[in-house]
């Protein structure tokens, strides 16, 4: 076999992702918050970018130098009319904002506040308890040594180690702080949690006590006839004992959790119902309007001499300026676009609610509104709309769905909402099992198998039959 080098001519179509389609797709698939971030940063690399505020005077005359035409054979050197985009100084409709009025330097709007941490709950407990020196001392060593879940995390004999002192000492600062609040906080194990609740609560019951010491593992399992034999009581005293057991907290620390990191979300479009007609709005609020800054004007002036790099410079940095402003007014149209196409599909949810949600996939709604498939995705993902129905992902309404007698489909999201209610509505004292409800199902036209309502009972948090009947 010989081997050789040579040159060949091919012709060929590829796809090049320049950076201004890279940015476009970037700009699309942000939230608005996320939208408003990343327009910050942009104000960081490009001096050219600025806030647009509203103007004072309506009245004044246009600067002279603005007026100015360039000659034909100077023009022809830049790709766009950057003299006509400044006359027309629009942003491509972005909504205008009110100037912001100035506040005082100081009022309780400046002031923040943050909910303590548990430690900080429980060392404001223990600096407030009548207790010594010593203790104050190892209560705090255990304080340190409690999860987010309020559960000790060091055995006492390590404790007594760490701090070289008796075991007995550990134990008593550790009664100490079991003592505080939140209840049952402090405990090594979920027993001890429980039974310090039960305690502190003042419960006297002698079979929710055994419950929690022996048959923990049984109840969550539903075996509720076994313990009845193995404590010699009924059925019905096991069932009234578990309820006063769902009343204790297994985690008592959980409420002091993360409350520092709460997010709220922010809707990109909202949806208003007006007259019997959903009115589309766009929520462009929280993003900056922003446009060019004016001292860079004259750079491209003709009257302005100043060297060829500088010219560049200036020309690649309005060209990244107006292709992030056409990038932000693509997204604003792309979504309304999306938004009323799911509103004209899905009419029936918005007005009666998720029992009447169709099944939809993207494929439809792209050819709908002549984009590509790709492109609402985009345009969905990490987006909330706000309906008259309550706060939902866009991409909620693209549920997949199962076949009826009629010859349509049926959403799942639908079948999940009739399901709770078959669930809600079943006598607990004969509870339907996963093929009954399937064949309620076929009564009602809907063609699903048994797993399949095991798999949506799962995904709804709903106990199998065992766990729902009562005696």
């Amino acid at each position: 076999m010989r081997m050789g080098y040579g040159l060949n001519v091919e012709q060929s179509q590829k796809l090049i992702m320049t950076p201004e389609l890279r940015q476009a797709i970037t700009v699309l698939q942000l939230s608005s918050l996320e939208l408003s971030t990343y327009i910050e940063q942009q104000f960081e690399e490009n001096p050219l970018l600025e806030l647009k505020e509203e103007e004072v005077e309506r009245d004044e005359s246009p600067v002279a130098e603005d007026k100015q035409v360039e000659p034909a054979d100077e023009r022809k050197e830049y790709d766009m009319d950057w003299e006509e985009y400044f006359h027309d100084s629009s942003d491509l409709g972005m909504i205008r904002q009110e100037r912001v009025q100035d506040q005082p330097d100081y009022s309780y709007e400046n002031f923040l506040s943050q909910v303590p941490t548990l430690s900080e709950h429980l060392l404001l407990q223990l600096s407030t308890s009548s207790c010594q020196f010593r203790e104050r001392i190892i209560g705090e060593y255990l304080i340190g040594n409690i999860d987010e879940n309020g559960y000790l995390c060091v055995s006492l004999p390590e404790a007594a180690s760490k701090l070289n002192i008796d075991e007995s000492e550990a134990y008593q600062a550790l009664t100490l702080v079991q003592g505080f609040e939140p209840t049952g906080v402090g405990a090594r194990d979920l027993v001890e949690c429980l039974l310090i609740q039960v305690n502190q609560l003042g419960i006297k019951n002698d079979i929710l006590e055994k419950l929690i010491r022996e048959h923990l593992v049984d109840l969550s399992k539903g075996k509720v006839n076994r313990i009845a034999q193995a404590l010699g009581i009924t059925v019905q005293e096991v069932q009234k004992a578990s309820d006063v057991l769902k009343t204790l907290d297994p985690k008592p620390g959980r409420n002091f959790a993360n409350l520092n990191d709460t997010r709220y979300i922010v809707p990109d479009i909202f949806l208003e119902k007006v007259e019997g007609e959903y009115i589309i709005l766009v929520n462009d609020g929280t993003i900056p309007r922003i446009t060019i800054n004016s001292t860079y004007r004259s750079v491209l002036s003709k009257d302005k001499n100043c060297d060829t790099r500088t010219r560049r410079f200036v020309e690649s940095k309005l060209n990244a300026a107006a292709w992030l402003i056409r990038s932000i007014e693509q997204r604003r149209l792309t979504l309304y676009k999306v938004a009323k196409c799911l509103v004209e599909l899905q009419r029936d949810f918005l007005d009666h609610g998720v029992k009447y949600l169709k099944p939809l996939n993207l494929k439809k709604v792209a050819a709908l509104v002549n984009l590509h498939e790709s492109t609402v995705s985009r345009a969905t993902s990490n987006k909330y709309i706000q309906t008259p129905q309550g706060v939902f992902d866009m991409k909620f309404f693209f549920s997949t769905g199962l076949s009826n007698s009629a010859g349509t489909t049926t959403s799942a999201e639908s079948i999940k909402k009739m399901l709770q209610e078959i669930v809600a509505g079943e006598d607990t004292r004969s509870p339907l099992d996963d093929q009954k409800i399937s064949d309620l199902f076929k009564h009602k036209g809907i063609r699903i198998s048994r797993r399949t309502v095991a798999k949506y009972r799962d995904e709804l948090n709903i106990p199998a039959i065992r766990k729902r009947k009562r005696y």
